[in-house]
């Protein structure tokens, strides 16, 4: 169903791609849709899993809204902002701030994430614990291309895009020792992100309130247009672009 509703072909064949979704069985035996492929070259099959891992030890214990992103997206303000996440990935800053209470959509532009994404998420969606459950009921998940079709993808949804979080691919390093493997699986499924100054431009003209824009903290601005003002950490850092105040 899913490779249909993303226009993904089904092979049966012996020619199989480097990179392909498959459906797999996590440890207790429950099927979930993941990327796999060389595990030297990509690591272990990739997929979205919101109750627990990763996303649970940083919903408990990440620092809630005094996170960097929260704070970039407002909410260590008091106020819980609609947000879109227009570079959605596996989806783990969009869950982060749907676990502090902000209504949250995903878009998601390269078709295999997405399907792993949506996977992830109704999963989550339809879990036994309550508390994850509500969390991933103020999430949604959308394909296409913000770059290209922001506003047409915004207007699907039925909340204001107040904010919008943007997490563009970072420069690519030459020295493949410095990648991690998860980062080589996106490269090749998705590329670098040339078209970042065409995303921003877009996040511009659709949020009501403010477009944040992750960044290495060294990096320029994307498109050599200054934030209003920055957020940052010692590694990365997030360039706010205010549009009107938050209440």
């Amino acid at each position: 169903m899913l490779a249909a509703h993303f226009g993904i072909a089904i092979r049966d064949d012996d020619a199989l791609p480097a990179l392909r979704l498959e459906v797999a069985q996590d440890e207790q035996g429950i099927p979930r849709v993941v990327i796999a492929g060389d595990e030297r070259e990509y690591g272990k099959p990739l997929h979205v899993d919101f109750v627990a891992g990763r996303a649970d030890h940083r919903r408990r214990f990440g620092g809630g809204r005094n996170q960097l992103i929260a704070r970039a997206c407002g909410l260590n303000r008091g106020v819980l902002p609609s947000i879109v996440d227009a570079t959605a990935g596996l989806g783990r800053d969009a869950f982060v701030l749907a676990s502090l209470g902000s209504p949250v959509l995903m878009i998601e532009r390269v078709a295999a994430t997405a399907a792993i994404l949506v996977d992830g998420l109704t999963r989550a969606q339809g879990c036994a614990d309550d508390e994850i459950r509500e969390i991933a009921l103020r999430m949604q998940a959308l394909q296409g291309d913000a770059s290209r079709d922001l506003g047409e993808l915004v207007a699907l949804w039925d909340q204001p895009p107040q904010v919008v979080h943007l997490d563009p691919m970072y420069p690519h390093r030459d020295k493949s020792a410095l990648v991690k493997k998860e980062m080589r699986l996106f490269r090749a499924l998705a590329g670098d992100d040339a078209d970042a100054p065409a995303l921003l431009d877009s996040a511009l003209e659709v949020a009501t309130h403010r477009v944040v824009v992750k960044r290495p903290r060294k990096a320029e601005p994307i498109g050599g247009i200054a934030p209003s003002h920055v957020v940052e950490e010692k590694t990365s850092r997030y360039d706010v672009y205010v549009k009107q105040a938050l209440r």
